[in-house]
């Protein structure tokens, strides 16, 4: 059993269905309960402290997908719930200690040891990453050593407590074991945490941060300038871990790859697995299956004692922390250890068996969900993971020239008309729609209205320009906080592009700013949502957010209509239609110098974006009478289909970049 503290005055005695117990931590962004539930199983329950309660359900809608990560080296979340206007997350009791508790206590890990636990995390990485989560804050303290391997916890609640954080101040990620792209607040993805995953296996295998643990000023300056320390790593750990701990998120492996390259070259010293003793493998108690309860004389189970009064050595899921060792783990004798031993190679076995079963289905293609497009003929593809999401689209009805919008108001809900409206789009978070009508205020200004879609109701209405001007193409920052409008004059569909305005949705105020040199192309944010570009000839014009050119990227070639974002996720790249080339030889280019950096031939007759660093998507036509849009990888060849449309239909659908 773990050690627990007493419950202090002010603790709940319960939590929803759940008897609270003791407290198992206590930090910045909640406490950590040992509570039991009505069969006496042990749980742990996470209750947060910000008390809101729409805050509370945004959380708990962005943490809800943690419920679907399949259980490989995971602590699997249960259930949720809010209590006192504040959420909470049940999960399965993993009984062991911290990895960082572990360190701490009985020094760094070697041999065998240490490359079960990079085996394991990677797993339970995979398996998160899988689920479409991305961690976030992996580190050594969530990291929990149980009998049958290493656990993963608190997967999922860093993206929601990101998602709520300008209510609750909550810190989000430990500047010890944080990639550069989380530090510098870009854009977020699985790479970060295979780089927390090889910072916390180097600390595993020294004690040591591989980037240090002094001052929070010191520790970012090397993350970002520095070359970690990873001098007790053996191959084929280090090189691992080396490549994972890559400047440049793109040059990072995947979760999976680690586990090839690991399993493909296995330790050459001390053999595996290396039995472990019993203070290695402390009793785990599993979900649904409560601990026997003992019998009395007369053969009655007893009923649990509460909290105040906690039963010494009776049986129940608890004990309290004075009546352990410091470790908290009695060593058991040795014909029980005899048995505990065999039982954890045969857990090792399962695990690698389950670790190739993981291998081999990620070695083929996630079945994708197909769903009709209401008003349309066309089908859109999706899976759980995608990286960009269709929100929106815009269908001109047939024999007419009226568009009509239809859009999402979650990042995964059914579509819907918006009758009246000009554009939609839902921000990256999926916590706000912007929407544009199609007419004039009756001051006669334009203006974008913005709905939080937890309620469905109006948010707050911004003015743009006033008329004969006009503000179109709805684009978001990364961040979900501004949004970037084109300014027009109303006066059909080859208006001239004359500025932008920038929309500061918190502050609920627009920015208006003209840009003499009339233009017919958009302006688009740069890569870092710092400021815009707009293309004039084939150059890309490169401008803060104030309007005043920074630079250009010269010959750069064309942009399609229609395409809102042309850098990288990680901003370090943009695409294009070469220069003097046909539409599918797309040019890859350096966002710093403007240098080509790569040339794809592919089958694309339209650029639409990046759907991840590795891959573009575009429109297809093809002579079967049907479009496709299409995910592209950079030698040009086709990976996947996100949607397929007859090409008799007008059709404008609007991808954007999840976060």
């Amino acid at each position: 059993m773990r050690p627990y503290h007493p419950l202090r005055a002010g603790d709940p005695a319960s939590i929803g269905a759940y008897t609270i117990v003791g407290r198992l931590g206590d930090g910045g962004q909640g406490v950590v309960y040992l509570a039991a539930d009505r069969t006496g199983t042990c749980v742990a329950i996470k209750w947060l402290r910000f008390g809101d309660a729409v805050t509370a359900e945004r959380f708990l809608r962005e943490v809800q997908v943690a419920q679907q990560v399949a259980p490989f080296c995971t602590a699997q979340v249960l259930a949720t719930g809010v209590e006192q206007d504040r959420p909470y997350i049940v999960s399965e009791y993993i009984e062991g200690p911290s990895l960082h508790h572990v360190i701490q206590e009985q020094g760094p890990r070697t041999g065998s040891a240490l490359y079960r636990l990079a085996i394991g995390t990677a797993t339970a990485l995979a398996a998160i990453h899988q689920a479409g989560i991305v961690h976030r804050d992996f580190k050594p303290a969530n990291v929990i050593l149980a009998s049958d391997g290493p656990r993963v916890i608190d997967f999922g609640i860093a993206r929601a407590l990101d998602a709520t954080s300008t209510i609750s101040s909550s810190p989000v990620g430990t500047p010890s074991f944080m990639a550069p792209e989380q530090l510098l607040g870009h854009q977020v993805g699985p790479a970060a945490d295979l780089f927390a995953w090889a910072s916390t296996i180097a600390y595993a295998a020294s004690g040591r941060a591989p980037f240090g643990s002094d001052t929070m000023p010191a520790v970012i300056n090397r993350i970002l300038n520095g070359r970690p320390d990873v001098s007790d790593l053996d191959e084929p750990l280090a090189g691992v871990v080396h490549a994972c701990l890559s400047k440049d998120p793109a040059q990072r492996p995947t979760a999976e790859e680690v586990i090839r390259r690991l399993i493909r070259h296995p330790v050459t010293h001390g053999g595996m697995p290396q039995e472990a003793t019993a203070s290695e493998v402390p009793t785990r108690v599993f979900p649904g299956r409560g601990p026997p309860r003992p019998q009395s004389p007369e053969g009655v189970v007893p009923a649990p004692r509460g909290p105040a009064e906690p039963s010494q050595g009776s049986g129940q899921c608890w004990a309290p922390i004075a009546a352990r060792p410091r470790m908290g783990y009695p060593r058991l004798p040795r014909k029980h250890r005899k048995r505990l031993v065999a039982g954890f190679a045969a857990l090792t076995a399962l695990l690698l068996v389950a670790v190739a079963v993981a291998l081999s289905r990620s070695e083929e293609p996630t079945r994708s969900i197909a769903k009709q497009l209401p008003g349309t003929r066309s089908t859109l593809f999706e899976r759980p993971g995608d990286p960009i999401r269709l929100t929106s689209y815009d269908l001109k009805a047939k024999g007419t020239h009226a568009w009509e919008n239809y859009a999402r108001d979650t990042l995964t809900g059914p579509f819907r008309h918006y009758d009246g409206t000009a554009e939609t789009q839902l921000s990256p978070d999926g916590s706000l729609l912007a929407r544009l009508g199609k007419g004039y205020t009756s001051d006669q200004y334009d203006s974008i209205e913005i709905i939080d879609t937890r309620t469905g109701q109006q948010k707050i209405v911004v003015k743009t320009v006033k008329a004969p001007l006009e503000s179109s193409n709805i684009v978001w920052s990364k961040d979900s906080s501004k949004i970037l409008l084109n300014v027009e004059q109303a006066k059909g569909e080859n208006a001239p592009t004359l500025g932008f305005v920038i929309v500061d949705v918190a502050a609920r105020k627009a920015s208006v700013v003209m840009v003499t040199g009339e233009n017919n192309d958009p302006f688009r944010w740069d890569g870092q949502n710092n400021g815009v570009v707009n293309l004039y000839g084939s150059d890309l014009r490169f401008f803060d957010a104030s309007g005043n050119k920074v630079r250009d990227a010269v010959n750069i070639g064309e942009v399609p209509e229609g395409v809102q974002d042309i850098f990288s996720p990680s901003g370090r790249t943009f695409a294009t239609r070469c220069p003097d080339g046909d539409a599918g030889e797309l040019c890859i280019w350096d966002s710093a110098s403007g240098e080509r950096v790569r040339k794809v031939s592919s089958s694309c007759d339209k650029l639409l974006g990046w759907y991840d660093e590795t891959h573009l998507y575009c429109w297809e036509f093809d002579n079967a009478a049907r479009d496709r849009v299409e995910v592209v990888d950079l030698d040009g060849d086709e990976v996947r289909t996100l949607l397929e449309s007859p090409d008799d239909e007008d059709y404008g659908p609007t991808f954007i970049r999840v976060t």
